[in-house]
């Protein structure tokens, strides 16, 4: 597919002199030595896989030259005029390492895994777009590179419950994050103002809750069949991405409630029906065999639950006559109490579908088996929240809203969007900067840290051009904050080396926001009246 076309027609120039070369590529990698000599990939290259589990790789390495520069590389066994070599050599813990040496006639990917060999092809792609294109040869520079990310997490979420972009502005963002070696896509398809999964035994929930996203209550059903999600994971999985589907409960659960009310746990005037009720047994009978059915489609071997601002639509269960019998029977004191009693019971079905658990940090409170819980620390203002999860030995995703939250505005001169407390925002440097070393309660539980993630809300996003220009600069940030290890990081090279990646940006057709020159596009898009995350 065409999701982007990356042909580069010119030289981009990264250094001073050639002595004092820096590696064209985004995220930074962790030790590149410039080399004397060009590969010319022509026609004429061939792509050798040395063993035939590493084929695939092969193959969309050729479509990828093919579609990025218009080159019909071959895909072969036997070496060419010139030669690319894929070779997994069995050593190393590090999944996600890789070496890659170009030279006048051989450019070589070595790994101990499959998902290693993926980055070594991804930093040959980018490399690609630094060189020179002229009569159907590319010219690569030399380069000796060892790399390896800070962080196995390297993660993106979208929210589609309150806009619905579809499977081509998907798939488009799953090219980008491959480019940038993102390999975790957390795909939020269920809160209040639809339902965006297919779930063949209740059919309502999207013929029914998909009804409707943020702008208008009435818009047609729009939601993901069983097949579409087969076609994106599976599109995902080829470029060393994991998707992880987050289906929202106890709150955010309007959408559905809309569909089957009979397990409706009630919520306010400004919040209706925002709960899944926990005082009526089936209600986990319910959600037991949506999560089944959603394990079967995503084998990332983890699902999202969601657990998140349940406060903000749980009033009415204290008068429920279910939840007080539920209450009374468990020795249940509070609201708190009966929300945490029905993670534990959802976490349980997850745990027997062999899925880890994952939710947001409001669950640290809850009691579930530490190997198997993930926790996304999002509520910046809530260190202890943080340092609960990691005293508990639960693992750990950083997705704070200060600064990951990209539907804050990115600049001063921006007003469509959130910001933080006296005005604060998520600008390119601050996204850069980030360093999960400056929490308090991080020291002593680094291994428990898997990583960062940016998350993109949809509130304000009510158009694919919206979407770009909250993610673009901003993803190249995340990619070299989530890799490159603190003593490499630079802002201002950083900021040398995007230039060159704004162009790309542009000879994609994305309405990105431009650092350097703000005006390119304008900010567009509509405030929204409230956040609910």
């Amino acid at each position: 597919m065409k999701h982007f076309l990356l042909t580069l027609i010119g030289v981009v120039v990264f250094s001073v002199g050639r002595g004092q070369t820096v590696c064209p590529v985004i995220p930074l990698p962790v030790k590149a030595v410039k080399e004397s000599g060009v590969f010319p990939l022509s026609a004429q290259t061939v792509i050798c896989a040395g063993d035939a589990s590493l084929q695939p790789l092969a193959v969309y390495l050729k479509e990828e030259l093919q579609r990025r520069y218009q080159l019909q590389v071959t895909a072969g066994k036997k070496a060419g005029a010139t030669t690319i070599y894929l070779k997994q050599n069995g050593k190393g813990t590090n999944v996600d390492a890789y070496t890659l040496t170009v030279n006048k006639k051989v450019i070589t990917i070595i790994a101990a895994h499959r998902e290693g060999i993926f980055n070594g092809i991804a930093t040959l792609l980018q490399l690609g777009t630094a060189a020179t294109l002229h009569s159907g040869v590319l010219a690569i520079d030399g380069w000796q590179i060892s790399d390896a990310p800070q962080y196995a997490w390297r993660g993106l979420m979208l929210d589609e419950s309150r806009f619905f972009f579809g499977k081509k502005k998907v798939l488009q963002l799953l090219d980008w994050m491959a480019f940038y070696k993102l390999n975790r896509f957390h795909w939020h398809l269920t809160d209040v103002p639809g339902w965006r999964l297919e779930i063949k035994k209740y059919p309502l929930l999207t013929t029914v809750g998909g009804i409707g996203n943020i702008v208008d209550s009435a818009a047609p059903a729009a939601y993901y069949t069983q097949d579409d999600i087969r076609e994106i994971v599976a599109y995902a999985g080829q470029r060393n991405i994991t998707v992880i589907p987050e289906i929202d409960m106890p709150g955010h659960a309007a959408a559905a409630n809309r569909a089957y009310p009979a397990f409706d746990g009630g919520g306010t005037d400004r919040y209706p029906r925002f709960t899944f009720n926990p005082g009526r047994e089936g209600t986990y009978k319910y959600l037991s065999d949506i999560l089944t059915e959603t394990a079967q489609l995503f084998p990332a071997g983890m699902i999202h639950l969601g657990g998140d601002e349940v406060t903000f639509g749980n009033a009415g269960w204290d008068s429920d006559t279910g939840i007080t019998r539920l209450k009374r029977e468990h020795g249940l004191k509070d609201r708190k109490a009966v929300e945490d009693y029905f993670i534990q019971r959802m976490a349980d079905t997850v745990l027997q579908l062999h899925n880890k658990v994952m939710a947001w940090d409001e669950i640290a409170t809850a009691t579930l088996p530490a190997d198997s819980t993930i926790v996304c620390w999002w509520r910046h203002d809530k260190p202890e929240a943080l340092a609960m999860a990691l005293n508990k030995g639960y693992s750990v995703v950083l997705c704070p809203r200060l600064p990951f939250y990209f539907d804050f505005v990115q600049d001063s001169s921006h007003h469509i969007g959130r910001r933080g407390a006296n005005g604060a925002f998520n600008s390119l440097e601050t996204v850069y900067n980030f360093s999960a070393a400056k929490l308090p309660a991080v020291p002593g539980h680094e291994s428990q840290i898997l990583g960062v993630q940016a998350c993109i809300w949809t509130e304000t996003v009510h158009n694919g051009n919206r979407l770009d220009f909250l993610l673009f600069p901003r993803i190249s940030a995340l990619a070299e904050t989530a890799w490159t290890p603190a003593d490499r990081k630079d802002f201002k090279g950083f900021t040398d080396r995007l230039k060159a990646q704004q162009l790309l940006y542009k000879q994609a057709g994305l309405f990105y926001f431009d650092i350097f020159n703000p005006g390119w596009h304008k900010e567009s898009g509509k405030s929204a009246d409230h956040y609910l995350d």
